[in-house]
């Protein structure tokens, strides 16, 4: 998985098999069957970009015009990375794998429809060819996860919801995934119920790690420290928070194409204009974070878990992704959260280590597409029907 915050790959390798079939499960088709194959994590690799394809990358990504001979190449550099971060993974923790889902590295999302030569259409990018990956890895790869739900009517996005109900439903808990990567993504998963939602609230590290690199010359902000420093400038964080995405209803995706570079330069401008320092800004970015998530759940996700204040005491919201390390993050969303009965923890309290859990949902997805079964919940991307997602590259 490599996500958008674009600082590097993160390998799991993973066991997966068929849900155990009893006697109460024998008479269930095999679709009903398979939705809750069993996931075990053997091992997790970070594997950070090397700088310069790092600044590739997020040229790539920022870039309002690029030539296709750089996209092209950048599309095969990446897709050799992903082999050999594969492979290396494989050789450093001494398992071998027999199948890879990989994302690929995003560099432009439109979810919803905007007219293009007289058409509408919606459109998504992730970079990395597949036949070198499949290539350098040895192995099949499934890639290229997204159209499918979008050829379905959906968004193509968030499509770790399955993984989520699979791994972490619960019968008498109403739980909450919080997904804290570059872009904040949630789903809501009442108990004992099928019915969830899923969406992306907003930013997560993306703002935050854009104010560091302008104004520190560092990819991130290391357990929030330097917010912490900080003061928030309240008159940019109440302005920014009625930017129409935050109010629009599930579903609903975003990406650097909404929170990316520009935006970027224009949340800091705002910022100097009321005289903040350096420190304050990350302190704005952060908070930003906290706050559009904290009112995406009250505004979204209260009323589909079917709460009524102030009785909230059987939810659990479970974090993960690399902002899970934010200790200042996680204190604001702990803040807003826990006044409601709510319990915060991280997926590494459920078995899940956070930077792993989006690379392990996509080896989930991988193994669905190789057994010919759907990835995508409707729900949660507003597809019209449920898709088989990816394509399959043999070595």
């Amino acid at each position: 998985m490599s996500g958008t915050s674009a600082d590097g790959v993160d390998v799991a390798l993973v066991r997966i098999a068929p849900p155990k079939i009893t006697k109460q499960t024998a008479s269930h088709t095999r679709a009903e069957a398979a939705v809750a194959p069993r996931s075990k994590l053997l091992g997790h690799l970070p594997i950070p970009y090397p700088k310069t394809l790092r600044g590739a990358v997020l040229a790539a990504m920022d870039a309002p015009v690029i030539s296709t001979a750089e996209l092209a190449r950048l599309h095969w550099r990446l897709g050799e990375f992903y082999g050999d971060s594969i492979a290396r993974a494989q050789s450093k923790l001494g398992i071998r794998a027999t199948l890879a889902g990989v994302h690929g590295q995003t560099v432009f999302h439109q979810g919803t429809a905007v007219k293009y030569l007289n058409q509408a259409l919606r459109c998504t990018w992730q970079l990395g060819e597949a036949a070198e990956t499949a290539a350098r890895a040895a192995m099949p790869v499934v890639s290229d996860f997204r159209p499918a739900d979008m050829v379905a009517g959906g968004e193509g996005a968030p499509l770790v919801p399955i993984f989520d109900r699979i791994f972490f439903a619960h019968p008498q808990r109403s739980r909450v995934l919080q997904n804290l990567g570059g872009i904040a993504n949630m789903t809501a998963l009442p108990a004992g119920s099928g019915d969830l939602i899923a969406f992306d609230s907003g930013p997560a590290s993306v703002v935050i790690d854009g104010c560091m690199a302008a104004l520190y010359g560092r990819s991130f902000d290391r357990n929030g420290t330097v917010a912490a420093r900080g003061t928030v400038v309240q008159a940019v964080l109440e302005r920014e928070l009625r930017l129409p995405y935050f109010r629009v209803a599930p579903p609903k995706s975003c990406g650097r194409e909404e929170f990316g570079g520009t935006y970027v330069t224009r949340f800091i401008a705002a910022c100097r204009k009321g005289k903040a320092r350096d420190a304050d800004v990350v302190a704005t970015a952060t908070a930003l974070t906290a706050e559009s998530i904290l009112q995406a759940y009250r505004s979204f996700v209260w009323p589909h878990l079917g709460q009524r204040a102030p009785l909230a005491r059987a939810t659990d919201y479970i974090v993960g992704g690399g902002g899970a390390n934010n200790g200042t993050l996680m204190r604001l969303l702990r803040a807003g959260l826990e006044p409601l009965g709510v319990t915060v923890s991280t997926t590494a309290a459920h078995g899940v280590q956070a930077e792993a859990k989006e690379a392990m949902a996509f080896a989930l997805l991988a193994w669905l597409r190789w057994h010919g079964l759907p990835g995508n919940v409707p729900a949660a991307t507003g597809a019209l029907r449920p898709a088989l997602l990816g394509k399959v590259t043999l070595p």
